[in-house]
This record gives C-alpha cells, sequence and structure tokens, in this order.
C-alpha cells in the first residue's frame, strides 16, 4: 500500500467519525429530559413571544429539519447561539479553551515525563520487589475514579492542610507574575488528579514492551558483545519499547479528555469540561453540541495522527 493511499484512508475514516460523532450528540443531546425551549422562551411569556423565539432558534422545525440544518451550519463554521448567553457557541468555547488546553497538556507531559521512567524501572528490576510495586501501583491509578481522587485531594491538601486553592483558576484582584503563580497553584490539585488516573497505563505499557524488548536476540549479541547493561537498556532496548508508549500518547487523550471534564467540574475550573456540566443543567444545546463536537475533532484528529505517524515508523502497518 502506498504512503498517500494509507494516509488518504487514515483520513477517510476520520471525517467518518467526526461525522459519526456530530450526528449522535445532535441526536442525544434532543433524547434528554427536558424542554429545550424553556431556556429560551419563558413559560410566563405570551404564545406569540415564544413561538418567535423558537422559530428563531429553529426548535419548531421537525427533527430532521433541525439536522440538516444543523449540518448546514457546521459546513459553514457556526456553531450557533448559545440559548443562555445569546453569543455565539464558537466565543463560549473560545473563552474557555486555553483553560483545558494548560490543564491537558500538563496533565499529559507530566504523565510522559513520570511513567517511562517508571516503566524502566519496573522492567529493569523484573519480578523483584521494586517491580512488584510499580505493577501494584499502576493497577491502583487505572481502576481509581475521577471526582473520588478529585475529592481527595480537595479534603486532604485544599481543606485541611490549606496547601493549595479549592477551586478555580487563579485568584481574584492578582497581576502580573503574582497572578501567573495563582494560576500555577491553581492549576496542581486538577493535575495531580489527571495525572494519578493516566499514569498507570503508560506505567504498565512502558513495562511490558521494555521486557519484551530486551528479549530479542540484539539485545542477546549485545550481551554476549559485552555491552554495558546501562547502554543496552536506554540506547538499544528503550528505543524500539518508546513506539507503543508512543502510540499511546494519542490514544490516551481520549481518556485525557473525559477525564478533564470530570476535573473541571469537581475544581470549578473554567475549561470546556466545567462549561458542559453548566450547559447541561440549563439545557443549552448549541453550547453542548459545540463543546462535543470540538473534543470530538480534537481527539479523532490527533488519533488519526498517531495512526499515521505509527505507519511512518513501523511500515509493517501500512501492509496490513
Amino acid at each position: 500500500m502506498s504512503i498517500a493511499l494509507f494516509v488518504l484512508r487514515r483520513f477517510g475514516r476520520g471525517l467518518i467519525t467526526i461525522w459519526f460523532a456530530v450526528t449522535v450528540t445532535f441526536l442525544l443531546l434532543r433524547l434528554l429530559p427536558g424542554d429545550p425551549a424553556l431556556a429560551v422562551a419563558s413559560t410566563n411569556m405570551t404564545e406569540d413571544t415564544r413561538a418567535a423565539l423558537l422559530t428563531q432558534y429553529g426548535l419548531d422545525q421537525p427533527l430532521i429539519v433541525q439536522y440538516v440544518l444543523y449540518l448546514g451550519q457546521l459546513v459553514q463554521g457556526h456553531l450557533g447561539t448559545s440559548f443562555t448567553q445569546s453569543i455565539p457557541v464558537a466565543d463560549v468555547l473560545l473563552q474557555r479553551l486555553p483553560w483545558t488546553l494548560l490543564l491537558t497538556i500538563t496533565a499529559l507531559v507530566l504523565t510522559v515525563i513520570i511513567g517511562i521512567p517508571l516503566g524502566v524501572l519496573a522492567a529493569s528490576y523484573k519480578n523483584r520487589f521494586l517491580d512488584r510495586l510499580v505493577q501494584v501501583l499502576g493497577v491502583t491509578g487505572q481502576s481509581l475514579f475521577v471526582p473520588s481522587v478529585g475529592i481527595v485531594l480537595l479534603l486532604v491538601f485544599g481543606l485541611t492542610l490549606g496547601w493549595f486553592p479549592i477551586g478555580g483558576a487563579y485568584s481574584t484582584g492578582v497581576y502580573g507574575m503574582e497572578w501567573y503563580g495563582s494560576v500555577a497553584q491553581h492549576l496542581v490539585l486538577p493535575v495531580v488528579s489527571l495525572t494519578l488516573i493516566q499514569l498507570g497505563s503508560y506505567v504498565l505499557t512502558m513495562r511490558g514492551t521494555l521486557i519484551d524488548a530486551l528479549g530479542e536476540d540484539y539485545i542477546t549479541l549485545a550481551k554476549v558483545n559485552g555491552l554495558p547493561y546501562r547502554r543496552i537498556l536506554w540506547k538499544h532496548a528503550l528505543r524500539n519499547a518508546l513506539l507503543p508508549a508512543t502510540t499511546l500518547i494519542g490514544l490516551q487523550l481520549g481518556f485525557v479528555v473525559g477525564g478533564a471534564v470530570l476535573t473541571e467540574t469537581v475544581f470549578a475550573y473554567p475549561g470546556i469540561g466545567r462549561g458542559i456540566y453548566e450547559a447541561v443543567t440549563q439545557l443549552d444545546f448549541p453550547v453542548l453540541q459545540g463543546a462535543f463536537l470540538l473534543l470530538a475533532v480534537t481527539v479523532v484528529i490527533v488519533n488519526m495522527l498517531t495512526d499515521i505517524a505509527y505507519g511512518f515508523l513501523d511500515p509493517r502497518v501500512k501492509t496490513s
């Protein structure tokens, strides 16, 4: 299979996945309990005023007509208008996107920095106490629930010890370098929550792939030639073991995004996840649709790029 065809197929799958996500989101939101018309038209309004508002937002149209109109707006780059804020959904999301990016990217980088060395450490001491301890910690981390971790961190380090703020993204009334310090302080607990949830996957994946790599013939040959174990481990075995771990970074983004939604809700962090929670409580369908679409497109694009990168790194993928 040629490289161009390989990339084209992955791109086509990505577009189909995005369309499917848009369709499912559109339908599911309209199956939620409650009347979305109440978000834009009060029951105390006159029928004429109510009908005019419903017509303005297209809520008086049949479901299939609303769907076609929504797809037409997406093609034009218009995500709709917020029911509750009466401003474009794109503006609502752009206000919150930087905070979500700061949280997810920081957590992802920290997870990789900690997870990969821990996996190498566990593989280096295979079946010994340190290895088993790392495995237990990794499995425990995978079984943790984001809100539970967040609540415990808030209770211990926020309320009891008072080391970190218990909500928000920064303190009011601070400026300059003090503002950046406040942002970093507010970021600690949400980042730790996300990192603890993701860490187990990286540790266990790195451990498993590195142990497999250390059992290959070229490693045995390197040992016979008298190369130092540390050089064999970090220069030869780790290079091949990093391929699945690198792919995991892209695949884990979906879990990071899902965890960010819950984390931002627990810590009242003003990102897109918190915006989704507020939109659900207010039945603000356009904001929900826009947020879900943004998150879905981000995950699909990153996974598509990861898949393509894996194909270039491992030619066997393109021919399978």
